[in-house]
């Protein structure tokens, strides 16, 4: 192709409507197309840092992009500068390939290193490289676009991996607590000397350690476990925290020992009476705490009492992490403080677990099926998705019959309400120009 083309404007337009209407997954592959004649090349590669899932992205011959690690690109990028295209010479997976890079950094993004792997025989001139450097500019910041409008649909496992953790690290955090606030008994007692409390804390600490890491691998091994088994671990937490203590401690297990409990219950039941006894314990002025679980047909019921001043209030922020961690098995969270008499904490965790729903409606599409509901929802008959996505009609109509299956829906009006409220797309693509 000559140069001269780029001149037209009609033919530049055209050239970057092309890339401004890419899908997110096919930047690359279009800006190839584009690239093709006027910049001849072997692969391009792409490292950037608007996408932490995918950060490194290649197009091309296999034997170019075989081997490329995001070390490459890293030590490349160090030589390019934002707006000035760079050739040279450039290791890519363990070879020196001639190169023509360049990198962009549009607003909002984190910036984004193109390399252009060349054929042997010499670097394009000035002008070319310039023209390289102003269509990556656009589709950078058409990327940056998407990723902002994106629907999170490919993230949905994400979120589910990001709420487990959440919950893990809330447990882990709340058994350090106590192994913590039992060496610190331990260290303050008045009856242990130095030494004593010194070894004492040691113990503990080893004691509790192991403890953690069997409680772990059971979480992992069980999905469930009876009431007494439940009840029995709790005793032990709790033990650590009143041993070297002034409080006297008192447990009523449940008369339905062998009732099996969801692991979810188990864990939140002991989760949340740990807490409630370090709250109580915290306001101080308590000599005897006493804890209960009761196992009934419909769910399982906690309470910690205590014999203080009776001056905890429902509305305190430690309260409401309490009730948070029930907010998610349905379960609630019922105060009673009496000044001078004492406070009760009693929580009720149903044994069904409540339905989840999916992480999103749109997570049962595909990303090119997506494509076609985003069209579709904008009012695109077929024949105009067909040629915004560069596929035959046949294949628009097999994509619109699977969306339809998928989301349940017997229209194409339903499944546009079905994605309009799921936030897809929330503004047009640009236009496709005439070609």
């Amino acid at each position: 192709m000559a140069l001269s083309s780029w001149g037209d404007p009609e033919f530049a337009l055209r050239m970057a409507s092309r890339l401004v209407q890419a899908p997110l997954r096919e930047t690359l592959e279009c800006f190839s197309a584009v690239l093709a004649d006027l910049v001849p090349h072997r692969a391009l590669v792409m490292l950037t840092g608007d996408c932490s899932r995918f950060p490194l992205m290649w197009h091309g011959e296999a034997e170019v992009t075989e081997g490329l690690d995001n070390g490459d690109l890293t030590a490349l990028s160090r030589l390019v500068e934002v707006g000035r295209p760079w050739t040279g010479q450039a290791s890519l997976g363990g070879v020196s390939r001639p190169v023509l890079a360049v990198a962009a950094a549009p607003n909002g993004s984190a910036g984004a290193l193109l390399a252009v792997v060349l054929p042997d025989g010499g670097f394009p001139e000035g002008v070319r490289q310039r023209v390289v450097q102003q269509l990556w500019d656009i589709s950078t910041a058409h990327v940056v676009d998407q990723l902002v409008e994106a629907v999170p649909v490919h993230i949905a496992g994400t979120w589910a991996a990001a709420s487990e953790r959440a919950r893990l690290v809330a447990e882990l955090n709340a058994e350090y607590t106590s192994v913590l606030t039992a060496q610190l008994g331990a260290l303050r007692s008045k009856g242990l000397d130095d030494a004593t409390a010194r070894r004492t804390a040691i113990d503990l600490a080893v004691s509790a350690l192991i403890e953690l890491r069997a409680a772990a691998d059971q979480d992992r091994a069980a999905g469930e476990e009876t009431a007494a088994d439940a009840f029995a671990r709790l005793a032990g937490t709790l033990s650590l925290l009143t041993r070297y203590g002034d409080v006297q401690l008192e447990l009523a297990g449940p008369e339905r020992g062998d009732r099996v409990l969801p692991a979810d219950v188990a864990l939140a039941a002991r989760a949340t009476v740990r807490d409630a006894v370090l709250v109580v314990l915290d306001h101080g002025g308590v000599s005897r705490v006493r804890v209960a679980w009761q196992v009934e047909d419909g769910g399982l019921q906690v309470s910690v009492r205590d014999n203080g001043p009776g001056r905890l209030s429902k509305d305190s922020a430690a309260v409401h992490r309490i009730s948070d961690r029930l907010l998610g098995l349905n379960g609630s969270l019922h105060v009673d403080s009496v000044p001078d008499w004492g406070t009760a904490l009693t929580a009720v965790l149903p044994l069904t677990p409540p339905e989840v729903p999916d992480a999103h409606p749109l997570g049962v599409l595909n990303p090119r099926e997506l494509d076609v509901l985003a069209l579709l929802t904008l009012g695109r008959r077929n024949r105009q998705i067909a040629e915004q996505l560069h596929i035959s009609e046949h294949t628009v109509k097999f994509h619109v019959a699977n969306i339809l299956n998928k989301l349940e829906v017997g229209s194409r009006g339903e499944a546009a309400a079905v994605a309009r409220d799921a936030g897809l797309p929330s503004r047009p693509p640009v236009a496709t120009l005439a070609t």
